[in-house]
C-alpha cells in the first residue's frame, strides 16, 4: 500500500487527501498557509479553502515541506501550475527514490508552455518517465468532497502503476479511467476550461441551448485534434 503525500491544501488538495484518509490511510498534506494547517489539525476543517467538510483523523497537516515527503512513495502534487516548477524545487532531495509523483494540477505554464510532467523531468533531472502520472478530468472538490458521482482520468506511460493507482484512488461514487496517454491528459485537462468560459460567456449573451451544445461539441473536436 501507498505511503502518501498530498503537496498542496487547496480545495482540490485538501479533498483528494481526505478521500485517500477516509479508507483508513495515513495522509500527509503539505499546506502552506500556517492558519489552514492549525486549523486543520485542530478542528479537522479547512474552512478557506473547502469549507462546510470534516476531515479525517488519518489526514495529517504540515507546513514542513521536508516532514511531509519523508519516506513517501505516492506524491500527489495538487498546486498551482503558475506555482508548480517553484513548490517542486523545493522538493528537490526529499522525493524518495521510488515514489511516484501524479499530478492533479491543471494548466500549462506560463512563458515556457510546459506540461507539468515537462515540468518534472526540467527539475528532478533523469526522474523516469514511467514513474509520472496525471489525474485529471471533470471534477468539482465540492462535490467529490460530498460523495457525489464523478468519473476522472488517470494516466501513466506505465500501464500496470495507472492500473494500481486506480485500484487505490477507486471509490463507488469516484470512478477511474486508465490512458497511458499522459500528454493528451494533460491537455485535455488544460483546454477544456477553455471550452467552459466560453461556454459561460455563451449562456451570458443569452445565445441559448443549442449554441452552447454547438461549442461543446465542436471544442471536443479541437481539443481532440491537439491531443
Amino acid at each position: 500500500m501507498y505511503k502518501v503525500a498530498v503537496i498542496g491544501g487547496g480545495s482540490w488538495g485538501t479533498t483528494l487527501a481526505n478521500l485517500i484518509a477516509e479508507e483508513g490511510h495515513e495522509v500527509r498534506l503539505w499546506v502552506r498557509e500556517e492558519q489552514v494547517c492549525e486549523e486543520i489539525r485542530t478542528q479537522r476543517i479547512n474552512s478557506m479553502f473547502l469549507p462546510g467538510v470534516s476531515l479525517s483523523d488519518r489526514l495529517l497537516p504540515s507546513n514542513d515541506l521536508a516532514e511531509v515527503l519523508d519516506r513517501r512513495d505516492l506524491i500527489l502534487m495538487v498546486v498551482p501550475s503558475h506555482v508548480f516548477r517553484d513548490v517542486l524545487e523545493r522538493m528537490k532531495g526529499h522525493v524518495s527514490e521510488n515514489a511516484i509523483i501524479l499530478s492533479a494540477t491543471k494548466g500549462i505554464e506560463n512563458g515556457t508552455l510546459m506540461l507539468m510532467s515537462d515540468i518534472v523531468a526540467d527539475v528532478l533531472h533523469g526522474f523516469p518517465k514511467e514513474r509520472f502520472g496525471c489525474l485529471a478530468g471533470p471534477s468539482f472538490a465540492k462535490e467529490v468532497s460530498r460523495h457525489y458521482p464523478t468519473a476522472i482520468t488517470v494516466a501513466c506511460k506505465d500501464q500496470q502503476k495507472a492500473i494500481r493507482l486506480q485500484e487505490f484512488l477507486y471509490r463507488e461514487y469516484f470512478r477511474i479511467y486508465v490512458s497511458q496517454d499522459v500528454v493528451g491528459v494533460q491537455l485535455a485537462g488544460a483546454l477544456k476550461n477553455v471550452i467552459a468560459i466560453a461556454a459561460g460567456a455563451c449562456d451570458g449573451l443569452g445565445f441559448g441551448h443549442n449554441a452552447r451544445a454547438a461549442l461543446i461539441t465542436r471544442g471536443l473536436a479541437e481539443i481532440t485534434r491537439l491531443g
